[in-house]
């Protein structure tokens, strides 16, 4: 269980995070292409914010296959990913770097469950521990990516509802909000 490992949570970890999904709704079928569609959860970015403090480094991980489709553009992405930025410092909160695989080949070594964007985070933040990270997602191939680098790895059920456990899942919740409630009641007491 991830509770465990919680007792030793401390500000040198490191939270990756999915976000369609995640932290922001995810259209079915279709992909955030535009500022005006990317809608936070409810509450997301004041929890986001207050876990914050929790740790050295966030970072979210995402799959763009839009891009790679011609769909959208990456300036459309970097957009997308300022608007997320600016909504977070309104509460306090900041993602230290976004990391995204526009690939529509499984086989690309960014795209997840390949760990091509974790390791180039590592490469670009030297202080990351895998064995002190935790990946949140709501895709098995979230789960798998994070497992591979030796992550903690929590599942969101906000898209897809697991019946089964799962050898590369330590915990599930509902939606991030509740992880987020979790870790910080946890830290807390």
């Amino acid at each position: 269980m991830l509770d465990q490992f919680l007792q030793s949570l401390d500000s040198s970890w490191t939270l990756f995070l999915d976000r369609d999904g995640v932290l922001n709704i995810e259209k079915d079928q279709d992909y955030i292409k535009q500022v005006h569609e990317f809608e936070f959860y409810p509450e997301t970015p004041f929890y986001l914010s207050a876990l914050r403090p929790l740790f050295q480094r966030i970072i979210v991980v995402t799959n763009q296959r839009g891009i790679g489709r011609n769909l959208m553009t990456e300036n459309d992405l970097h957009d997308i990913h300022s608007h997320l930025n600016a909504s977070l410092q309104t509460h306090g909160g900041l993602i230290d770097a976004f990391y995204y695989a526009t690939s529509i080949h499984n086989s690309d070594p960014y795209r997840k469950p390949n760990t091509g964007m974790g390791l180039q985070a590592q490469k670009d933040f030297p202080e990351i521990n895998f064995s002190k990270s935790i990946m949140v997602g709501n895709n098995i191939s979230d789960m798998e990516f994070g497992h591979q680098l030796g992550m903690k790895t929590v599942f969101v059920e906000t898209t897809k509802v697991l019946e089964s456990d799962m050898e590369c899942i330590d915990m599930k919740f509902t939606h991030f909000v509740d992880f987020c409630k979790y870790i910080l009641q946890k830290k807390q007491n």
